[in-house]
């Protein structure tokens, strides 16, 4: 799910849908509890890197856990992005906002500024695009913080592996370390796949993963905007930013896929291409991935943003007895398990009930209860390994060859080579031709491993 412009960030993360009067009521509750506000030194302090939609949703979920929290730093690119989201946090969140101008920190290295106000015990929410996650993941847990990572984690098979060390370096260190798979998470797909790795439906044989709807914009350039914030502000719409919108918008869903399936797939081959999208950018506009398990079994993995097209937002799995539907749409998963593979209201023979609580406060809630009670929790590892087998199928779609997990895993391919040294005048990978257009990839001649 891409992220929105602050102005838009409800849409993210339920934060306006959720109202102010609500959310305060939530932070009384918690001001009541019998640890909260107890002593100084249990209040945890949480600085954000990357206050876009992603980021200041996350930073509303940390500061309405239970027990006192603090928003202690900010760090952007973006001036007026920090801006933006300091106000509109601390409009909501009163007292527990307290990031005066000297706590607020602006450039590319402003990570690490925020991340070294910091004390131990706090907490690091870092959400900026997911080419900057492995550097800013390795520099909290150096410095040991806690963290929680929004997705993507990565936009190549370098930056797992140095977000799969890093992970391995926080349990060490007995940090606690949350990735923004929010839906592993989410009772409703918890039940299900439950009965599905019981057997309801025999052995899983295929796997069906759709992303389907309008096409993405493009912001202009504002006067006077270098080439690297430019790419920056539009993200999604480059492919060492952001990785491609196949992964960064499909790996929630092939992340329960292979949850679902209870494996990784060991290869992948697909396609990918632009036929409509006029945006001077790097984006394709359609990609359709076959991944390939162990057992034979297949996951198909379509991604496409097209205007006036058929849309879906939708996981299937069909097992040797039955299937069943994972997710309806983004706003209610809505699983049901069938008898047979006539998805009909007749051949329903379970359908979730339960409580639906919202999946990314319960990320935020786990987190930080470990952290208070000393839990172990590190969700490094899974995480990485679903950006890899996105990155597998972007790898796959871009250069139109079948790859194997350990040949993605392994390559040396990076995107943004050298990126923890840029400054914001620094020239991005990508640059525009004199016609202001930009490279695509070209299967069959792109080298992606």
């Amino acid at each position: 799910m891409h992220r929105r412009r602050n102005t838009h960030y409800s849409s993210r993360r339920g934060f306006l849908r959720t109202s102010t009067g609500a959310l305060a009521a939530s932070a009384a509750i918690a001001a009541i509890s019998p640890r909260a506000y107890a002593a100084e030194n249990n209040t945890i302090k949480i600085a954000l890197v990357g206050c876009g939609g992603r980021g200041t949703g996350a930073a509303a979920q940390a500061l309405s856990t239970k027990g006192p929290t603090q928003l202690w730093a900010l760090a952007d690119v973006f001036p007026e992005r920090l801006t933006a989201t300091h106000q509109n946090l601390s409009k909501t969140f009163g007292q527990k906002v307290d990031v005066p101008p000297e706590r607020r920190f602006v450039g590319l290295d402003a990570f690490r500024k925020a991340i070294d106000s910091l004390d131990a015990g706090s907490l690091v929410i870092l959400a900026t695009p997911p080419a900057f996650r492995p550097v800013h993941f390795e520099y909290a847990v150096q410095k040991g913080r806690n963290v929680f990572m929004e997705k993507s984690f990565a936009v190549d098979a370098p930056g797992v592996r140095r977000v799969l060390a890093a992970g391995k370096l926080a349990s060490d260190k007995n940090l606690k370390v949350a990735g923004g798979l929010m839906w592993r998470h989410d009772p409703a797909r918890e039940a299900a796949i439950a009965r599905l790795h019981d057997g309801m439906i025999g052995e899983l044989v295929m796997l069906r993963t759709y992303r389907m709807h309008g096409a993405v914009g493009m912001s202009p350039r504002r006067a006077g905007m270098s080439e690297l914030a430019y790419q920056i502000m539009n993200y999604n719409s480059f492919t060492w930013c952001n990785a491609s919108f196949f992964v960064d918008w499909l790996i929630h869903n092939i992340d329960i896929c292979c949850w679902a399936k209870n494996a990784l797939p060991v290869a992948a081959h697909g396609h990918g291409g632009r036929q409509t999208r006029t945006a001077p950018d790097q984006m394709f506009d359609h990609y359709c991935v076959e991944y390939i398990f162990e057992d034979g079994t297949r996951l198909f993995a379509q991604g496409r943003h097209i205007d006036n097209c058929y849309s879906t937002f939708t996981d299937y799995v069909n097992g040797s007895r039955g299937s069943a539907i994972l997710m309806t749409n983004l706003s209610a998963a809505n699983p049901r398990i069938y008898k047979s593979h006539v998805q009909s209201r007749e051949n329903e023979i379970w359908r979730y009930e339960g409580p639906t609580p919202d999946p990314y406060q319960v990320e935020h809630d786990l987190l930080f209860d470990a952290i208070r009670n000393d839990k172990p929790y590190n969700e490094t590892e899974r995480c990485a390994k679903a950006a890899m087998v996105a990155i597998m199928g972007r790898m796959a779609s871009h250069s139109g060859q079948l790859l194997t997990y350990e040949q993605a895993l392994a390559s040396n391919l990076e995107l943004a080579p050298g990126l923890e040294k840029w400054t914001t005048e620094s020239d991005p990978p990508a640059m525009p031709d004199t016609s202001g257009r930009y490279a695509i990839s070209m299967p069959g001649q792109t080298k992606e491993f």
